[in-house]
Formats: structure tokens, sequence, C-alpha cells
């Protein structure tokens, strides 16, 4: 099995090397094969030079949306499984020995890992934990440390590149519906913690948060650039 590690990334050179370095350690203890691929979103940092400093390969994607961008990083891995991790984002030292276990399962269709955010924010620490409780019951699983096959993937055409927020969870909802008509199966790491950086919760005023990870807002205006410009043209490093 060869495992593909894809990680979107725009001006990450701040917070991508603790990313890989991370990343490294889990490769250390994974069984299988690995490939880390580092997406550059135009960036004008020095991203590419800290992803090449890691050894990872450098691909590129000049649109700004987060589907897009993950499905350039699908089209060049030559991994049999695909793993999502955004560049901000420190993953466990199990983590991908933990997914290549999953998918030693034929019938393991993917999955994801648990996600838990730090805000320094107690009031959204509480709110993102309600959510984190609730959407491990609805299967809302986010593109921080989502995982599948490279065959259900290309079967599902990747992330809906129409959508510019929410695109993790559309495309997580599909992965659970062909595994319904193909009688596989989701994993749901719960005892992996993945935590990605807090920056945008403790840059960004509370209500604008509450607003932005409000699930009828999403649903609104996922497929309006204009209202996520806070991600895709000014977000906080």
């Amino acid at each position: 099995m060869l495992l593909s590690v894809i990680i979107p990334a725009f001006d990450e050179e701040l917070y991508l090397q603790e990313t890989l370095s991370r990343l490294r350690d889990a490769i250390s203890l994974c069984p299988c094969r690995v490939e880390v691929i580092v997406v550059d979103n135009e960036s004008v940092d020095r991203t590419a030079e800290v992803a090449r400093s890691f050894g990872a390969t450098v691909a590129r994607e000049s649109v700004h949306n987060i589907a897009r961008v993950r499905n350039a990083g699908a089209k060049v891995a030559r991994g049999d499984v695909l793993a999502f991790v955004d560049a901000d984002t420190r993953v466990p030292p199990h983590f991908l020995e933990k997914i290549a276990r999953a998918m030693g399962d034929a019938v393991c269709m993917g999955g994801s890992a648990d996600i838990v955010h730090t805000p320094a924010s107690r009031l959204l620490r509480t709110y993102l934990e309600a959510w984190r409780w609730l959407g491990i019951r609805l299967g809302m699983a986010q593109g921080a440390a989502q995982f599948c096959r490279k065959s259900a993937f290309t079967l599902l055409g990747g992330y809906d590149e129409s959508q510019f927020m929410g695109e993790d969870v559309d495309f997580y909802w599909r992965l659970q519906r062909l595994c319904t008509r193909t009688g596989s199966y989701l994993k749901f790491l719960d005892d992996l913690k993945v935590v990605p950086s807090p920056r945008r919760f403790d840059r960004t005023s509370i209500w604008r948060t509450l607003i932005w990870t409000n699930p009828l807002f999403i649903a609104l205006f996922r497929k309006t650039s204009s209202a996520w410009t806070e991600w895709y043209l000014r977000p906080p490093r």
C-alpha cells in the first residue's frame, strides 16, 4: 500500500514546518510507504521551499478554492489511499499508522480522525466542542483529516469545486452514501486527536466566527466566493 498525504497550502511557511515535522514522525511509525504532496496555492512566501526541505512533492494550483486545491493534489498522487491534512494541523504520532491499519481491511472505504479545536476563548471552545459532538454523530467529518481509497475518490469526482466552503462535509457524506451502495464502511479514528491551529478563531471576532460556522450560513453561501475572503484572500497568519 502507498499512502499519499495531500496538504493544501497558501502562504503557510510559518505553520507548514511543524505540520511536516509531525508528519515525518508519523511516517516513521507507519507500516506502509508514504508520499507527501504539498499543493502550493499561489503562495508568495517560502511555502514551496519549506515543503521541499522536508522531501515533499510540490504541486501547484493557481485558483483559490480549497476543493480545487485538494483535487490538484489527488491528480498527482500515486497512492492507493489518499489522506488530506491541512497545512496548519498537528497530527499525533500514530496518525498514519492508524490510517494504514484501517485501510488494510478491503471493506473499509475511508474515514476521518477526531478534530479538536483549541481557541483561546472559553466561549468558542465550548461552542466548537458542541459542534464537534454533534458533527461526530451526524458524520460531518472535516477536511483537516479525511482519508479514502483513491478509487472511491475518483469515482465520486473528488471534492465539489463549485463550493468554497463545506466541501469537506459534502465529500464525506457522498462517501458515506457510496459505502451504503457498496456494502463498505468508513472508519472514525476516535482515539486520534488532530489539532488545527486556532489562529483563525483567535484573530477573528466571536460574532464573525459564530456566523461563518453556522450551517445555515454555509449552506446559503458555500458557492459564493466573496463570502469567504477571510479564507482565500486575507487569511490570518
